[in-house]
């Protein structure tokens, strides 16, 4: 049974906690990410093992020592097991990469909620995550262990990656490029043998990416170079070709185009290039202010189909900068209709766009 991110929280609300979960994908698709997410914003603590790195039991269970008391072996609380009592989510990452004397550690754990002997608190879930592919070295489960879940095969979409790119403020060259381009996303490439070391991106990769890239403007050559190293040169090559013919909007073209056809290069923009474009805009209104002013009463009709567009364009830009939920943005664009430097823009609105000057003038006041 394949799953998306909106079928797996479904799942999620509706499974039980005394049943197992098995979430088996590709590494990168983001499943520790939104399991953390899911329970983290409803006050679950999760505890993630990566059964894969453990070396033997001792390092699941704790440590053996001698009880004075009875004399006998007892086993010291791992840094992980609860001690409040409280239920915790055990996020058991790397399940069919672990050595056959862990898993059957995990076999009393899964079925009876004990770890030598100690039980985890009432509530508590186990959720378990396996890779599958011939490109990873694997331990075959026994299948006494995998009866013990629910099997559901993640794949998140392109669109569950966008829409949490989007609320994670990845950068919004990436979120453009994969919305054009994606099968970028996860680049379904089978390695070999022989390409070991040549990277392909995944969804942690981007997100790397982003890191590196969202506070810098302009990208260089050198940038092409970095992020080769976490996407790989021919996807990297591949990006930068697709930002360098991300041309920034002009404020002619946001204000006579097709709003429609500016949105998509507008919502790219970082807010450093949409205070630029502000100050475009208002300098174009008061050169567009002043030229009317000069204009004799007879060129009036042939202007309004143009200032009908341009005004109807602002409008639309306006609600562009609102939805950027920016209030820094907002309040930067009409403090230049304040200013003195842009008096014919600012009569040019007042004079001919009534509506939207005290629109704006209203929302200053909002805030």
């Amino acid at each position: 049974m394949t799953i998306d991110a909106k079928q797996l929280y479904f799942i999620l609300d509706n499974t039980p906690s005394e049943q197992n979960i098995m979430l088996v994908g590709k590494h990168g698709i983001g499943k520790s990410r939104i399991l953390e997410e899911y329970f983290s914003a409803r006050g679950q603590k999760v505890v993630t093992l990566f059964l894969g790195q453990m070396s033997d039991p001792g390092d699941l269970i704790g440590l053996p020592e001698k009880n004075s008391k009875t004399g006998r072996t007892d086993f010291m609380l791992p840094y992980w097991f609860p001690v409040d009592d409280k239920p915790v989510v055990l996020f058991l990452d790397e399940l069919n990469r672990a050595r056959p004397e862990v898993l059957q550690t995990v076999m009393d754990l899964t079925l009876n909620r004990k770890l030598a002997g100690k039980s985890l608190p009432k509530g508590s879930r186990i959720i378990s995550a396996v890779n599958n592919g011939n490109e990873y070295q694997l331990t075959d489960l026994d299948p006494a262990l995998v009866s013990r879940f629910n099997i559901y095969e993640f794949s998140p979409t392109v669109e569950d990656w966008l829409e949490w790119a989007k609320n994670s403020e990845i950068d919004n060259r990436i979120i453009s490029f994969i919305s054009e381009n994606p099968d970028f996303l996860d680049e379904a490439d089978i390695q070999n043998e022989s390409d070991n070391f040549e990277r392909h991106p995944d969804r942690r990769s981007w997100e790397r990416t982003s890191e590196i890239i969202k506070k810098v403007h302009n990208l260089t050559n050198s940038h092409r170079i970095l992020i080769g190293g976490i996407i790989g040169n021919r996807i990297s090559s591949l990006f930068f070709e697709y930002i360098s013919q991300l041309q920034f909007p002009t404020a002619k073209e946001v204000l006579k185009g097709d709003f429609e056809n500016v949105l998509q290069k507008l919502e790219t923009l970082e807010s450093i290039n949409l205070v630029e474009l502000n100050e475009s805009i208002v300098k174009y209104l008061d050169y567009l202010g002043k030229t009317i002013g000069e204009t004799k009463v007879e060129g009036e009709n042939s202007l309004s189909d143009e200032l009908n567009q341009i005004f109807s364009n602002l409008n639309k830009y306006f609600d562009f900068l609102e939805n950027e939920n920016s209030k820094e943005l907002v309040t930067h664009f009409i403090s230049l209709f304040d200013s003195k430097k842009y008096q014919d823009a600012q009569c040019l609105i007042f004079e001919r766009q009534t509506d939207f000057f005290y629109r704006m003038f209203n929302q200053l006041k909002e805030f």
